[in-house]
C-alpha cells in the first residue's frame, strides 16, 4: 500500500512539474507583437485621420497608410488602385508582396508622377501601371480588394498626405460599392477613357450598407457639384466644411443661402491654397460674416470634406474647383450615418481650433 501511494504520489509529482515547465516556457515566450487598434469599432466600416502633430509622424510610421497596407496584404485575389500619387514604401512593399503571392495588382496614376521610383518599382516587379497621358489630372484616390472592400477620402498614398498633411481615409466593406468603384477604375485602366471621356454608367449612385445610405459619385460625368450643393441646401442646422481648394461659386452660394437661412456654416481653408488661387472662396465668406479660417497646419490641410447637420459627411479626391468638376477624374463618396459624422466633427474641431482668422 505504502509503495503504491509513492508510486501515485511521483506520478502526480511528475505531472505538477510538467504543468510548471509548459507554464514556464510561456512565460519566457516574447509577447506577441501588439496589433494597431482600430480607429473605430464596426463590421462594415473604419475612419482613420493623419495626425501631423503626433510624435510618432516624425518617423513616417503608424499613419493611415499601415491600415491600407495591412489590408492589401491580406488581399486574396485582386486590387485596384486608382492613386494620383504614390510614393510610400509601405503600400509599394504591400503592393508588390501581394503581386508575388499571385493577387492580381492594377494601377492607374497620373503621368505626372510615373516617374516616381515608388510607382517605377511597382512597374520593375511586373504590376501593370497606365498613366493618364493629359494634361488634367487623374486626381482619383481610392483602392478596391477582392471586390468587396473600399478604400478611399483624400489621401494620397505619399508621405506627405499620411504624415504631414490633414488627411482622411475611409475604408468601407461593400460588394456594391466595390462594384460602383470597379466600373469607374475599369473605364480608366481597360477602356483608357479619362476625364470627359468617362461615361455616367455609376450601378449603384445610392446604395444601403447596414442601414446606412451612400451616395455615389465620379467626376466629370456624374454632375458631382451639383450634387454637393444639392446636401447643402438640405442643411437645417449646421455645416462645417474642411477644404484644401475653393473656388466653386456656386458651392459658396449654397452656403450663403443657407447661412443666411439661419443655418451655423464653418470652415477652414488652406493658407497656400486660399493666397495663390485666383478666385477663390475665402474672402466672399469672410465678408458676409461667416466663422471660416485659415488652416494652422505648416503643411497642408488637404481634407476635401463637408459635414451637414452632424449626420452627412462628403469625402473624397473631389476639390471644391473647377477643374474637379469639368476636367479631373475624380470621386466622392456621401455617408449618411451620425457616428461617422461624429468622427470627421472631432477632425474638424482639431482643425478649426488651429486654424485662424
Amino acid at each position: 500500500m505504502i509503495s503504491a501511494n509513492r508510486r501515485w504520489l511521483t506520478a502526480l509529482s511528475l505531472i505538477v512539474l510538467a504543468l510548471l515547465a509548459g507554464c514556464q516556457v510561456e512565460a519566457n515566450d516574447p509577447p506577441p507583437a501588439p496589433s494597431a487598434a482600430p480607429a473605430s469599432i464596426s463590421t462594415w466600416y473604419d475612419i482613420y485621420f493623419s495626425d501631423p502633430n503626433s510624435p510618432s509622424a516624425e518617423t513616417l510610421r503608424g499613419g493611415p497608410d499601415q491600415y491600407l497596407a495591412g489590408a492589401i496584404r491580406q488581399a486574396r485575389l485582386s486590387v485596384d488602385v486608382a492613386a494620383y500619387d504614390l510614393d510610400l514604401w509601405s503600400i509599394r512593399d504591400a503592393l508588390i508582396d501581394a503581386h508575388r503571392r499571385g493577387v492580381t495588382i492594377r494601377m492607374v496614376t497620373d503621368s505626372d508622377n510615373l516617374d516616381n521610383r515608388e510607382i517605377q518599382d511597382l512597374k520593375e516587379a511586373g504590376i501593370p501601371v497606365l498613366g493618364d497621358r493629359r494634361e488634367s489630372l487623374m486626381h482619383d484616390k481610392f483602392t478596391i480588394i477582392d471586390s468587396q472592400d473600399v478604400w478611399t477620402g483624400s489621401l494620397n498614398l505619399t508621405i506627405n498626405s499620411a504624415y504631414r498633411n490633414d488627411d482622411n481615409l475611409v475604408h468601407i466593406r461593400s460588394a456594391e460599392l466595390a462594384r460602383d468603384y470597379t466600373a469607374e477604375f475599369e473605364e480608366m485602366f481597360v477602356d483608357d477613357r479619362f476625364g470627359l471621356g468617362s461615361p455616367a454608367n455609376t450601378a449603384y449612385p445610392i446604395l444601403d450598407v447596414d442601414g446606412t445610405s451612400l451616395e455615389v459619385y465620379f467626376s466629370p460625368d456624374d454632375g458631382v457639384q451639383r450634387q454637393i450643393v444639392r446636401l447643402i441646401q438640405s442643411a437645417q442646422e449646421s455645416i462645417q466644411f474642411m477644404a484644401y481648394s475653393f473656388t466653386s461659386d456656386e458651392i459658396a452660394e449654397a452656403l450663403l443661402e443657407r447661412a443666411a437661412s439661419g443655418v451655423v456654416v464653418t470652415g477652414v481653408l488652406e493658407e497656400e491654397q486660399t493666397h495663390s488661387n485666383e478666385g477663390t472662396e475665402y474672402d466672399r465668406l469672410r465678408a458676409a460674416g461667416l466663422d471660416v479660417r485659415l488652416d494652422g497646419n505648416p503643411d497642408n490641410l488637404h481634407h476635401k470634406v463637408i459635414i451637414i447637420d452632424g449626420k452627412t459627411v462628403i469625402t473624397g479626391s473631389y476639390n471644391f474647383s473647377k477643374n474637379a468638376e469639368i476636367r479631373n477624374d475624380e470621386n466622392l463618396l456621401v455617408i449618411h450615418n451620425s457616428a461617422i459624422a461624429a468622427r470627421f466633427q472631432e477632425e474638424f474641431r482639431r482643425v478649426f481650433n488651429l486654424g485662424r482668422r
